[in-house]
């Protein structure tokens, strides 16, 4: 069979149509087996975050216009985590009467979530239990932080392996 007359565009579509529809098979076999977290950002379903967006962004305004709040953990390790946080006024006094609450998670797997509350409170400073973590890797640090009526979410993203590698 000659292929140089023209014969060659129904093989080459045929083959075409046959590998596209074989790729989208393959993609929706593969969305569908997969595991998908759904997003805790806001220590809450993100159908309640997304359908109260406005109002956790304006809490954030009001608080960080009356407090300051600093991640101080010295390092985040698998053995032994430590976690602290610094609160004081816009002034830099320190704030003893804020009720935090902290949720250590996998960005992938919610299953190893370890929640920690009732910090040690010293000069502003939260220090929170010593927490062992099931596995190495990054962890997401999220912290819901109320005083009085304001209250404001602060995520940090770090990571057991490397201790500088801390995002905000």
């Amino acid at each position: 069979m000659n292929l140089s007359n023209g014969k060659i565009w129904p093989y080459a579509i045929g083959t075409s149509i046959v590998f596209i529809f074989g790729a989208c098979v393959a993609t929706i076999f593969i969305a569908t087996t997969l595991p998908v977290e759904k997003s805790d950002l806001y220590m809450t379903h993100y159908h309640d975050a997304d359908a109260n967006a406005n109002e956790l962004i304006m809490e954030r305004i009001k608080f960080d216009k009356q407090y300051k709040i600093e991640y101080i953990t010295d390092v985040l390790s698998k053995q032994e985590s430590v976690i602290k946080y610094k609160v004081t006024d816009i002034n830099g006094d320190p704030v003893n009467n804020a009720e935090i609450i902290v949720v250590l998670t996998r960005p992938n797997k919610l299953e190893y979530d370890k929640k920690l509350a009732t910090p040690a409170i010293e000069n502003g400073i939260y220090t929170f239990t010593s927490v062992a973590l099931p596995l190495e890797g990054r962890w997401d640090v999220m912290a819901k932080v109320s005083v009085g009526d304001l209250t404001r979410f602060y995520n940090v993203k770090a990571d057991t392996r490397y201790s500088e590698a801390i995002e905000y």
